[in-house]
């Protein structure tokens, strides 16, 4: 059974910084995964995305240069630094996964990956 856990969320101020992390189990955690965020009465919306390897990565334009993707294999590990963090960031950011590769217009389809976490909250008061 293919498992993703997430954890890191909380409660910041404008301008903090928070990590989460998603572990996978159940499968590897090859091919590109991904975080999401769904703020209240908002659709769910891609947040940054990473190949495989680790090598390429993706992100939306309202977190570049302030949010980092990474992963760590060894770990089955996927992780969000986030940095700058505004009250707009606010959400239930979710972990994806099983996406079979990441490609540029098309990492942030939902679609695209079998694996879902439950979410992990994250606020930021100004």
């Amino acid at each position: 059974q293919v498992q993703l856990v997430e954890s890191g969320g909380g409660s910041v101020q404008a301008g903090g910084s928070l990590r989460l992390a998603c572990e996978a189990s159940g499968y590897t955690g090859t091919g590109c995964m991904g975080w999401f965020r769904q703020a209240p009465g908002k659709e769910r919306e891609g947040v940054a995305a990473i190949v495989a390897g680790g090598t390429n990565t993706y992100y939306a334009d309202s977190v570049k240069g302030r949010f980092d993707i990474s992963r760590d294999n060894a770990k089955n590990t996927l992780y969000l630094q986030m940095n700058s963090l505004q009250p707009e960031d606010t959400a239930m950011y979710f972990c994806a996964g099983g996406a079979p590769y990441c490609a540029s217009g098309a990492w942030s389809s939902e679609v695209r990956y079998r694996y879902w976490g439950q979410g992990t909250q994250v606020t930021v008061s100004s």
